[in-house]
């Protein structure tokens, strides 16, 4: 499946037999020995042909037992003629775990839903997506963290962000806020990245209103100006943005005032014990403190226990998520109602 732009990733396809095609400087003797045949050299270029995916993979096996080599090659496809760029990484990956590879490629997949509460209201407020396999027993973390390794975080995180918009749609009523994680890593040019996203909101005919962007805690961002410019995208589309985990990673309360967030989603860390932790509360009320100067929505993850959820409330705190409230659903309930 090819993509418009090169950042996005390459095909998912391997060619059943082909040649790998690689600059001299890059390729040193990395596949001295191995089975693959050299079938074309000169000063710039080597030209290495195969006969069948064992015989890749073996011969990517050998160069990947010590130090993982880093460099891009081109898969020349010998049935059609074309060629594709993909980083030896990622070749090694895809044709390690192939089924992986189809799975996101294949993207059939779903949303579950957990619901977020008014903690001032007690009416449900959203639901935040999470995404989940339809036909394969594949925990997500390992998805997405094979996705990141095999360079297809762009293509699995545009078909969790159709999962989420699809169930928004099918599940949700007008006004109802879905909260979206997604990978500020895949989107390299806001305004032309993002165009996939605003297809899929028009196609369901959803309020951009309604969409909650989220980064996702694991992304390690460093270049705050490009997240800015993305967030500010997202909000001139008439979305609203969030920042989950705040109090880990990047998401201190001195990037609040930078990124002028919709909502921040502290970390359930902080949330755990917050009713007799007193460090939890030492850091709560600083961020209740903080985001109310800035105009900012509070929303606390990881609610477990009445208590927590009391203490939180009594704080002040927008809004709630965790399995006290609720657990996520394939389809959620109609009347959420606290135990």
């Amino acid at each position: 499946m090819a993509k418009d732009c090169q950042f996005c990733g390459t095909s998912v396809f391997i060619p059943k037999e082909g040649s790998i095609v690689a600059k001299h400087s890059d390729i040193d003797n990395y596949f001295e020995g191995s089975s693959l045949s050299l079938v074309h050299e000169n000063q710039d270029t080597l030209i290495y042909k195969y006969n069948s995916l064992s015989e890749l993979k073996s011969a990517l096996e050998v160069i990947f037992r010590e130090s993982p080599p880093s460099f891009w090659v081109h898969l020349l496809n010998h049935e059609s003629s074309h060629s594709f760029p993909i980083s030896i990484q990622h070749l090694y990956e895809r044709i390690c775990h192939p089924e992986l590879a189809d799975i996101i490629h294949e993207g059939n997949f779903v949303a579950h839903l957990q619901p977020i509460m008014n903690m001032k209201s007690n009416e449900v407020y959203g639901y935040e997506a999470l995404l989940r396999t339809k036909e394969y027993k594949v925990n997500p973390g390992q998805l997405f963290a094979y996705a990141s390794r095999s360079g297809l975080q762009s293509m699995l995180d545009q078909k969790a962000r159709r999962a989420a918009v699809k169930a928004k749609s099918k599940y949700l009523v007008q006004g109802q806020k879905i909260f979206i994680n997604f990978l500020p890593s895949t989107i390299y040019v806001p305004e032309f990245c993002l165009k996939h996203t605003f297809q899929i909101v028009e196609e369901f005919g959803i309020s951009p209103s309604d969409l909650v962007f989220e980064v996702v805690e694991t992304e390690k961002i460093t270049d705050v100006q490009h997240l800015k410019s993305i967030l500010d995208t997202y909000k001139s589309s008439g979305m609203k943005v969030a920042l989950d985990d705040v109090g880990t990673g990047y998401s201190t309360l001195e990037m609040l005032s930078l990124l002028q967030p919709d909502y921040v989603k502290i970390d359930r860390s902080y949330v755990q014990d917050c009713h007799t932790n007193a460090r939890n509360q030492e850091f709560l009320y600083k961020v209740m403190n903080h985001a109310d100067q800035l105009g900012i929505d509070v929303l606390a993850e990881g609610i477990e226990t009445k208590e927590e959820w009391d203490w939180l409330q009594e704080l002040g705190a927008d809004y709630g998520q965790g399995y006290y409230i609720g657990r996520p659903q394939a389809e959620p309930e109609k009347e959420l109602i606290l135990p």
